[in-house]
């Protein structure tokens, strides 16, 4: 503020020159009230991609992370080529799908396993070690006895490099459609030596420590991004102090432990030696620091590894605050107490004392607590130096312990979905022929579907013998199918039954039924297909456990009278019949009973394979309806009915309805309907039975129905009862 002031001030006054020395008497101003911001410790990467970059070090990796990588070896892209059948009259289309081949390099040192992926943000491999799109992924954990890739091998040869000690993974043939067709933004979750609940400190700085156990505080993981060691060491010990301790066998390097159970008291420090000019005993107390370091960051376990920051408990909250980096995974409630410890400590640390001793106790090594016998509150032995006059201590106040700290809270997240990739649900369907057409071509429909909305899509096949021919993708879109919870009772299909109703039960979640009215009915809406006959509901209730209440039921449609009256046992099979149905060519799969279909998606252990369900349903003529028998005067009696035709379900005109077939044609026969004793062919709906006729038939086979079935271009009707001769 005082900048913008001042320099708009000297403008007015001084021009330019005014201008300039305004703004540099501001910005001291500024400076003084609200304070630099600044930042200590190694920066973190905001969620760092990879990358594949010369020249770039691969960093060191302790206990868990999420690094971004970098990539190593790569293929070039890998075009694949489908053809999609159109729908509903619609031209087929080709798409194109692209895949990649590459390597990525996680980090210099071993890593135990390999944990989640994420690829442009969102969820590429699950906790459970699922990859969620297609694609193969091989884990190298960086032993220098690491086989050498096949994939690498095929690549280069004799020349293919093993990457041993560095770990890395081999994406095969990952598929890039959900990428932009491109190799995405990766970063991996990993598990490298040091441990899942703290990362030991001798594995950053190996023979540096006095025991292999030692830990580094609150730390669940650690980055080494390169550079000198005593920048990392710095780097840790600006949040973690550590003592080190140059003895005559090595450098021993430990966090600054817990006060110790017996603590010892100094004796009384030597005379002041006047005439070396040296003092015996120093005690100074500095200025407390104008800016104390009041807040952590660090990578945030609770968050996906995201940076987060912990302010420390009673630090000031107006102008610019220091904050320090700690390349490190943590809890929230484990940066917390880290960060409270560092702030305290500041307000401690500028009281120092030395201590000047005859001679050198072995309890009096650097990193040990004592008392002072003339002071209060405990000290803490930095270092020592020999003088000719005895030994001097420099000792630094201990900052007493915090009475409690308050938990620490990650933020809010939003992570990524990991779903479990479900297992392929598959059903291979003939529908009735579509409403206004009579079509001389099979309406063949694959149904896909899966328990989650993680599933993927699969790949659709036509089984031939002991091959598979592709017959290309199902897309990702989940078709609406289940089962019968309860048996649906037998149904005379005349009229909208508004009290009856259906229990089904989906495959999935995610997966929703919708209600309509009277007039979405005649429109169409909400068709079904239960075994072997369409229904149309109205209302669609949600129950519990994926189960759904279907009320309002008009039964039989499209013809499928004859499976309504038979009824439908639990556990028949509900399709829902819009557009996730999945259209099949019948040019690749015929339309027969013994054709059966396969599908493999990503999380299928084995080929899915269905039948071809209600075979010939959309070619075979309907039932005639509406039977009479006519007696004339002498007897004769007249046969009659009246023929439908196939998608003709609408009679808006009040006209007979078309043909549809390539001739009229019937079958009248009298006895079982497999081997009638006398069949009649007419090609009128009628037939007349003179009364001797009807005589010579029950002399000859006794009392029989009579029906009739339409004969169709490609099949025959169900038979139609005309009536009993007795």
């Amino acid at each position: 503020m005082a900048t913008l002031l001042l320099t708009a001030l000297g403008t007015a006054i001084g021009g330019p020159v005014g201008g300039a020395i305004g703004a540099l008497i501001g910005q001291q101003a500024d400076g003084m009230i609200f304070g630099g911001g600044s930042r200590q410790g190694p920066r973190l990467r905001e969620l760092a991609v990879t990358t594949s970059s010369y020249g770039q070090p691969l960093a060191r990796h302790f206990g868990r992370m999420r690094v971004p990588g970098t990539i190593i070896w790569s293929t070039d892209l890998i075009e694949n080529r489908s053809k999609q059948k159109g729908r509903k009259g619609q031209p087929s289309v080709v798409t194109y799908t692209y895949s990649a081949s590459f390597a990525v390099a996680l980090s210099s040192t071993p890593v135990a396993r390999l944990g989640r992926i994420w690829a442009d943000g969102n969820l590429l491999r699950g906790a459970l070690g699922d990859l969620k799109v297609a694609g193969k992924l091989r884990f190298y954990a960086g032993r220098g006895d690491d086989p050498v890739d096949p994939l690498i091998a095929a690549d280069k040869g004799a020349h293919a490099p093993a990457f041993r000690d560095c770990a890395y993974v081999v994406f095969e043939e990952l598929e890039l459609g959900d990428f932009g067709n491109r190799i995405p933004a990766l970063s991996f979750e990993i598990f490298a030596e040091g441990g899942d609940a703290s990362v030991s400190l001798a594995l950053v700085v190996p023979g540096a420590t006095g025991s292999s156990d030692t830990v580094i505080a609150h730390a669940r993981g650690f980055a080494d991004e390169g550079g000198p060691l005593a920048s990392t060491l710095a780097a840790i010990d600006e949040v973690i102090p550590l003592v080190c301790t140059s003895g005559k066998d090595r450098l021993r390097i430990a966090p600054r432990g817990a006060i110790q159970s017996e603590i010892f008291t100094l004796p009384q420090q030597l005379a002041p030696a006047r005439q070396s000019g040296e003092a015996g005993r120093q005690t100074q107390r500095a200025a407390t620091p104008a800016r104390q370091p009041a807040a952590l960051r660090y990578y945030d376990e609770g968050r996906d590894y995201q940076p987060g920051v912990q302010r420390a408990l009673g630090t000031r909250r107006f102008g610019r605050e220091m904050m320090v980096d700690l390349p490190a995974t943590l809890t929230a409630d484990g940066a917390r107490q880290l960060a409270n410890d560092r702030a305290n400590r500041a307000r401690w640390q500028a009281e120092t004392a030395t201590w000047r001793i005859a001679q050198l106790d072995p309890r009096l090594q650097p990193g040990a607590v004592v008392r002072l016998p003339d002071a209060s509150g405990l000290w803490f032995v930095a270092s020592w130096e020999w003088f000719d006059a005895g030994v001097e201590l420099l000792l630094e106040r201990v900052a007493p312990g915090l009475a409690g700290t308050l938990a620490g809270d990650p933020g809010a997240a939003l992570p990524p979905a990991d779903l479990t990739m479900p297992e392929t649900n598959l059903a291979a369907i003939e529908v009735p022929a579509e409403s206004g057409v009579g079509s001389t071509t099979p309406l063949l429909f694959a149904a896909t579907s899966a328990a989650s909305g993680a599933w993927r899509g699969a790949a659709l096949y036509v089984v031939q013998a002991n091959t598979l021919v592709p017959l290309g993708s199902s897309g990702s879109l989940r078709a609406t199918m289940g089962k019968l919870e309860e048996p649906l009772g037998p149904s005379s299909a005349l009229l909208f039954e508004a009290n009856a109703s259906a229990i089904v039960e989906l495959v999935g979640t995610g997966l929703d039924l919708a209600d309509t009215d009277l007039e979405g009915l005649a429109n169409g809406a909400n068709r079904a297909l239960i075994g072997g006959e369409v229904i149309q509901f109205v209302r669609a209730e949600p129950l519990a456990d994926r189960r759904w209440k279907l009320q309002g039921l008009l039964r039989g449609r499209g013809g499928t009278e004859a499976a309504a009256a038979a009824g439908h046992p639990s556990q028949t099979e509900f399709i829902l019949l819009d557009e996730a149905l999945v259209p099949l060519d019948p040019a690749d799969v015929p339309a027969l009973a013994t054709t059966r279909i396969a599908a493999i998606g990503i999380g299928d252990s084995d080929v899915v394979i269905a039948g071809l369900a209600n075979a010939g349903l959309s070619r075979r003529p309907l039932v005639p309806v509406h039977p009479r028998v006519e007696t004339a005067a002498d007897g004769t009696w007249t046969l009659s009915w009246v023929r439908r035709a196939r998608g003709q379900w609408r009679w808006d005109d009040l006209v007979d309805v078309p043909l549809v077939e390539e001739r009229e044609s019937y079958l009248v026969g009298f006895g079982p309907v497999a081997a009638p004793y006398v069949a009649w062919s007419v090609s009128e709906p009628r037939l007349q039975l003179l009364p001797e006729e009807r005589s010579f038939l029950l002399d000859a086979h006794g009392p029989e129905a009579l029906w009739v079935r339409q004969s169709g271009t490609f099949d025959q009707s169900l038979p139609l009862f005309l009536a009993v001769l007795a």
